[in-house]
């Protein structure tokens, strides 16, 4: 076998080891990101996607927010105004965090199946607080 061969051989071998690696790679660490809804039906037609990880983005629920300091956990509802499921978790939230407004969340963790939320990490959107803010700066600017 000759030297052009050889080397197309090992180049075609190395590129499937490294396409290989790419694919399991991100079938290990992808994240789906769905609606408390399009959560509650793929569960229910699937009931395997329990054990799946994947993002949820929705917003908390008015009133619905039990702290323990103790144990630094967390719990609450979540909706998209058609599908609500409580919220377990357990870590330190940000500051936005509170139960002055419907404030949206992003959510990374399992829906159980005692359908609790586990979330490993929440993070809060914090727009409309802070847009009211900078308009009232603006506005004292230009005066």
């Amino acid at each position: 076998m000759d030297a052009g061969k050889k080397f197309v051989i090992g180049a075609v071998i190395i590129v499937a080891a490294i396409a290989f690696l790419i694919y399991s790679g991100v079938r290990q660490t992808g994240v789906y990101f769905l609606s408390p809804t399009e959560l509650v039906q793929r569960t229910k037609t699937d009931p395997s996607f329990h054990d799946v990880g994947l993002k949820v983005g929705a917003k908390v629920v008015r009133g619905s927010i039990k702290r323990d300091p103790a144990n630094q956990r967390i719990d609450f509802e979540v909706s998209d105004s058609s599908q609500r499921f409580a919220v377990t978790y357990q870590g330190i939230v940000p500051d936005t965090f509170n139960d002055a407004s419907e404030i949206e969340v992003i959510m990374s963790g399992k829906l159980g199946r005692d359908g609790v939320f586990h979330a490993t990490e929440v993070l809060a959107k914090c727009g409309s607080r802070y847009e009211s803010e900078i308009k009232k700066l603006n506005a004292q600017k230009q005066t």
